[in-house]
């Protein structure tokens, strides 16, 4: 029978063998993590880094952020992809601003307020950035609690559960808590991959419940995401690229991606791009949010916002 899970012994291989990230080193401060933290969100590491780097270049603080346009954030986010993360982004930066005097909180429920903000980053704030005694639980933490300690391959849906099986295991110090919680999501990431683990590298090995068990295939009930090529988000991808590009970030709307092989596909992608406030609408004239028509639209009503696209 597996050993009890050891969190000490993890936060000693953690702080051995930890990739060296921005958010890690010493006065990265709340600010930094927390932009960190929306940008990471089903975005691969690599990716993050320069564009978070460039992003506290542009706004070093909240209310920096705060002061720019919608359309400055959306296209600063570049490729990072799902860029109504910039916007939520933006509306918290504002919030902090006007509500906490420009610092970022340090308790979940606070963070939990800010447009944007789930369990997840309200959670990775307060611990990383304040050491706050706090269970933060992500796909890599979920996939080493189900084999290191449910021995099974692969975690199930999300839940409420999650939090609960993750508090048990922190250690009752707030500092070795804090290391655990990234050193979890560092296991999980590096040696317990979820296609091909490296069980011989890991320093939970004679405590894992699933190698203990033979490591036997319990299956995987986990959402496939859908493919990307030739999705809508392609296309509202695509569109938010050209306005990017384009002279003051706007367009006319037949000249958005006038070569995209689904015309009903792009124009699609317009309108969920308006609803979600991504882009502006006004007549045949879209644009990046934040800065109303130009002069050259001037005269044109905005009622036709709905039906941009089509």
């Amino acid at each position: 029978m597996p050993a009890p899970l050891p969190p000490l012994v993890l936060n000693e291989w953690f702080r051995r063998s930890a990739r060296d990230l921005p958010w890690r080193r010493p006065g990265f401060g709340a600010w930094g993590i927390l932009v960190s933290e929306f940008m990471l969100q089903q975005t691969p590491v690599t990716r993050v880094i320069p564009r978070l780097e460039a992003w506290l270049r542009t706004w070093p603080s909240p209310a920096a952020l705060a002061a720019a346009t919608p359309a400055d954030a959306v296209r600063e986010w570049a490729n990072l992809g799902y860029p109504r993360r910039a916007i939520w982004l933006h509306r918290a930066a504002g919030e902090i601003a006007t509500r906490h005097a420009g610092r970022v909180p340090d308790d979940v429920e606070h963070l939990l307020a800010l447009t944007g903000i789930g369990d997840y980053t309200a959670r990775a704030v307060a611990v990383f950035a304040y050491g706050k005694r706090e269970p933060v639980v992500d796909t890599n933490t979920r996939r080493v609690i189900a084999r290191a300690v449910q021995g099974r391959s692969q975690p199930g849906p999300p839940s409420r559960g999650d939090l609960a099986a993750m508090a048990a295991l922190l250690p009752e110090d707030d500092r070795e808590s804090a290391v655990f919680n990234a050193a979890m999501m560092e296991l999980g990431a590096v040696i317990c991959t979820a296609r091909a683990p490296r069980c011989g590298e890991c320093p939970l090995l004679d405590a894992c419940a699933w190698v203990g068990a033979g490591r036997p295939d319990t299956g995987d009930l986990r959402r496939k995401q859908a493919r990307y090529e030739g999705s809508d988000r392609q296309a509202r991808g695509a569109v938010l690229r050209a306005l990017r590009a384009a002279p003051r970030h706007e367009a006319r709307t037949e000249h958005v991606v006038p070569d995209w092989p689904d015309a009903a596909q792009r124009d699609r992608a317009i309108v969920s791009l308006v609803d979600d406030g991504l882009i502006e609408a006004f007549d045949d004239l879209i644009r990046l949010p934040g800065g109303g028509p130009q002069a050259s639209s001037s005269s044109e009503s905005s009622e036709s916002a709905s039906r941009a696209g089509r």
